[in-house]
């Protein structure tokens, strides 16, 4: 997740948002009001949208298609409130890869706001980094995690690892595994770590 996640306010002028679009080299951003709620997304497609109706005056006729129908009520917009995509589609914190992954490719998403339960911005996801992170080297990732334990303890400690979910078991004295996990936590391709160590002696 990146963090601190780019975004545009609900008032913005399109032509600030295309802007900042083009200076976060992003294709959307999250739209956000008050106290960083997520309000929705503007994306490149709907700035085409806007930019196309003033460069033509292009007007759907009496039986354009319903999609036609709904750009052209965007291209209205002024702000970014006009031009958004809303409900804006979010995932939470606590959502597995797996589970933003498959939001992403139903929503056909690139970068998807991550919101805290009251629908406040925390962060961004990105695609390619959903992506990266479930085609991960588990074993690349398991060793590196057992070159982290403490030699002392390495052969009380079973490490197993899957889609960069890491799983401890065995016995590490307390304040031992405490520092282990913030250790294992800042390793790159770690997504969770699950602690089921008993204390050791």
């Amino acid at each position: 997740m990146d963090v601190p996640a780019a975004h545009i306010r609900a008032d913005l002028p399109y032509r600030d948002i295309a802007r900042v679009l083009a200076r976060e080299q992003a294709g959307a951003l999250p739209v956000v009001e008050t106290e960083d709620h997520v309000v929705g997304v503007v994306s490149e497609s709907d700035l085409l949208a806007k930019v196309a109706f003033e460069a033509s005056g292009h007007r759907p006729g009496p039986i354009g298609r319903l999609r036609e129908r709904r750009l052209h009520g965007k291209a209205r917009g002024e702000t970014a409130a006009g031009l958004m995509t809303n409900p804006a589609i979010t995932v939470l914190p606590g959502a597995t890869v797996a589970e933003a992954a498959w939001l992403a490719a139903l929503s056909r998403l690139k970068r998807m706001p991550v919101t805290d339960r009251e629908g406040r911005l925390v962060g961004v996801v990105r695609r390619d980094a959903l992506l990266q992170a479930l085609i991960r080297d588990d074993a690349g990732t398991r060793a590196e995690v057992e070159a982290t334990c403490p030699s002392a303890d390495r052969d009380a400690v079973q490490v197993a690892v899957h889609n960069g979910i890491v799983e401890l078991t065995g016995r590490m004295p307390t304040a031992t595994a405490r520092r282990l996990l913030a250790e294992i936590e800042r390793i790159a391709d770690v997504i969770e770590v699950q602690n089921l160590l008993g204390p050791g002696t």
